[in-house]
């Protein structure tokens, strides 16, 4: 048995279009026994399902979930029925009792009930075939989204099938929380993103599982605020010149989404953030030609090329896939950003074998693994056939060639 580290458990994954935030803070540091570490699918057998009570300010509550990690010193991550994470440390913990059989499961409209009671006044369910959105702007805004996230959600899954990739249907449908304007999301995201908020349009909660933005109609990053009008909202977005920028952020937040719920990735394993990041990018770009502002799969990202191509210093790759540190400094998040696009795009466009072997050693990862620099590069090697060192030429060439073509 290898000896017992502290693991930190990440804050939420977040990504607004060119802006240079990427995490708060981390929230906790737990000393994991590898013995009590299982995969985060309450179903599997292994995990053990329990009524646990705890303490809190306003007195005493229970709740049922798995457990998925106990740590040495008693404290736990549970896997709450709505898929949530909760991280309870040892002095809330009042008791705790096995139960038999699964968590049971909530119809969409039982758990969108719940969820809205979570949220405040004047919220209202859109239900579509994947995803649960919880919204207090105007309908057809909530329903030119669900269209955009199914019209994404279909696409991924046929990209991945097609590239032999097989991924899993979402247990629960996929939540999605959308506020009216931006102070009512930034008093909620305040919790989440801190003195970011006001640079964020959306986000992807890695704890919660949802995804929290709010109506961009009237977005203040909008140069014209257009009049809102029932069935104009996305033609709303669309007519604004900053309308790529938007697309991409609901975008990029919602293949995040997808890839931790469709087996792809596992939340809080030790997912190189080039990876993750760089399946964004590539999934982002919007196409403003199509009614709903995204119709596809692998269009040339021309602001994530463009940086790299003028950012580009040697080492630049290798750094992003030894260690997530790039991508955690303000200073660095948007360079890093633009590489992780250009390595994703170079692989997928010229070795989609090699890195949907790559995907599959990823996606084998379990919440809290133990993780270095010299395992991300023997992964990277085994599967490429080549160091990231080694590759960073081919990169460059085929990025400034993709820049050419335009000319």
């Amino acid at each position: 048995m290898r000896s017992l580290k502290p693991f930190f458990l990440p804050s939420p994954r977040m990504a607004a279009y060119f802006a240079a935030v990427i995490r708060a803070a981390l929230l906790s540091v737990l000393c994991v026994d590898p013995a009590r570490t299982g995969i985060a699918l309450a179903a599997e057998a292994s995990v053990e399902i329990e009524r646990i009570e705890v303490r809190s300010e306003v007195g005493t509550r229970s709740f049922e979930g798995a457990v998925l990690v106990e740590a040495v010193d008693g404290g736990l991550l549970v896997e709450l029925p709505d898929e949530s994470l909760k991280l309870l440390q040892p002095p809330e913990i009042v008791s705790r009792a096995t139960l038999d059989g699964p968590l049971a499961v909530e119809s969409p409209r039982e758990l969108g009930r719940r969820i809205l009671g979570e949220l405040p006044p004047g919220f209202d369910l859109h239900i579509t075939k994947h995803y649960l959105i919880c919204f207090d702007t105007s309908r057809a805004y909530a329903q030119w989204c669900g269209a955009l996230f199914e019209r994404l959600y279909e696409a991924f899954g046929n990209f991945w099938d097609k590239a032999d990739f097989a991924l899993t249907e979402p247990r629960r449908p996929l939540i999605v929380v959308i506020f009216s304007d931006r102070q009512r999301y930034a008093a909620l995201a305040q919790n989440d993103l801190g003195a970011a908020t006001d640079r964020v349009v959306g986000y992807y909660n890695l704890l919660n599982n949802r995804i929290t933005t709010f109506d961009l109609t009237g977005s203040d990053m909008l140069k014209q605020k257009p009049a809102s009008s029932a069935g104009r909202a996305g033609l709303d977005i669309l007519a604004s010149p900053e309308a790529s920028g938007l697309v991409a952020t609901i975008v990029h937040e919602a293949t995040h989404q997808l890839a931790f719920n469709c087996g792809m990735h596992q939340r809080l394993a030790p997912i190189p953030l080039w990876l993750s990041e760089g399946i964004a990018t590539y999934f982002e770009t919007p196409d403003l030609g199509s009614e709903r502002g995204w119709r596809g799969i692998g269009i040339v990202n021309k602001p994530r090329r463009d940086r790299f191509l003028a950012r580009y210093r040697p080492g630049s790759l290798e750094s992003i896939v030894l260690a997530d540190e790039p991508f955690r400094h303000a200073e660095d998040a948007i360079d890093a950003y633009a590489r992780a696009w250009a390595l994703t795009y170079f692989l997928i466009q010229t070795r989609k074998a090699a890195f949907v072997s790559y995907l599959r050693t990823i996606e084998k990862k379990q919440p809290l693994e133990d993780d270095s620099p010299a395992q991300r590069l023997d992964e990277f090697t085994q599967a490429f056939g080549a160091t990231p060192a080694a590759i960073e030429e081919p990169v460059m060439k085929f990025v400034a060639r993709l820049r050419a073509k335009d000319r």
